[in-house]
């Protein structure tokens, strides 16, 4: 009994993981089309999830939200199913899981909560992402989809055009972050 008392989850926990799942369902729906990777809000909720949840239940909400879109649940920029894992983009997805990990240590390490810290872990939670995302359509793009790209364009269409946005939503988290995890707690 012990045991499973310590795995358990609160009725906040499970409220707030859920709130987020919703967050980052809508963030995806907020977009400007960018060749080969849109521009969404979800890095801005991801990051949240990871640093007003933590680690474990930041990326738990991040894989509920990527769970609900390979059955079918249309909460993807471009649909559902599980075909979507051939997608060039799908990559993103998992690096919002293990950004939103990544940020969540952060978040933990430094009680504080500083804007300071929360900034650092948000922008490595950004590397993250476009680190899967960028690596994931390459191989999707080359060796799935037969379409020959080099690295130079990925990189430049899938990060260097849309990260400016993506830095700024990241201060955005982490000054929504402090101030969210005060109320809080």
């Amino acid at each position: 009994m012990s045991t499973m008392s310590k795995k358990s989850i609160s009725t906040r926990e499970l409220t707030t993981t859920a709130l987020f799942v919703t967050l980052i369902t809508v963030g995806a729906f907020i977009r400007v089309p960018l060749p080969n990777c849109p521009f969404t809000l979800q890095i801005l909720f991801t990051t949240l999830a990871g640093v007003v949840l933590g680690s474990r239940l930041g990326a738990v909400s991040v894989g509920i939200y990527i769970i609900l879109g390979l059955i079918g649940v249309p909460v993807f920029t471009s649909g559902g199913g599980p075909g979507y894992v051939l997608q060039p983009t799908f990559g993103y997805l998992v690096g919002f899981m293990v950004g939103a990990y990544i940020v969540g240590l952060f978040s933990e390490k430094y009680g504080t909560h500083s804007v300071k810290h929360l900034l650092i872990g948000s922008v490595i939670n950004l590397l993250v992402v476009y680190g899967f995302g960028m690596v994931y359509l390459y191989m999707i793009m080359n060796f799935y989809l037969g379409t020959a790209i080099g690295w130079w364009p990925v990189i430049l269409s899938c990060f260097l055009i849309p990260v400016g946005p993506d830095v700024f939503l990241c201060v955005i988290a982490a000054l929504l972050g402090k101030r969210v995890v005060a109320q809080l707690r």
